[in-house]
């Protein structure tokens, strides 16, 4: 799959994440997609959550590793290569 098209992908399963999280008062934004990982922002309620590391690790990385083949792992956008 081209790279647009497996941008394309996360985003559509990004799109089903987001309900679950805007029911608490948070939201997710895609950032990029480097070498298999995802780089994501979480805002909102979300943004600073102790459980932060939940959402995304047993929530949203299963998801999208189902999903999206070419997806390897997914981070928060603060753990972003330089």
């Amino acid at each position: 799959m081209a790279n647009e098209e497996v941008i394309k992908a996360i985003k559509a399963t990004l799109e089903k994440v987001r309900p679950f999280l805007q029911r608490d008062g948070g939201d997710v934004e895609f950032d990029s997609f480097i070498d298999g990982t995802v780089y994501i922002k979480m805002i909102g309620a979300c943004e600073g959550c102790a459980f932060i590391d939940n959402t995304i690790k047993d929530g949203i990385e299963i998801i999208l590793l189902e999903e999206v083949k070419e997806v390897k792992a997914v981070k928060p956008v603060s753990e972003k290569p330089q």
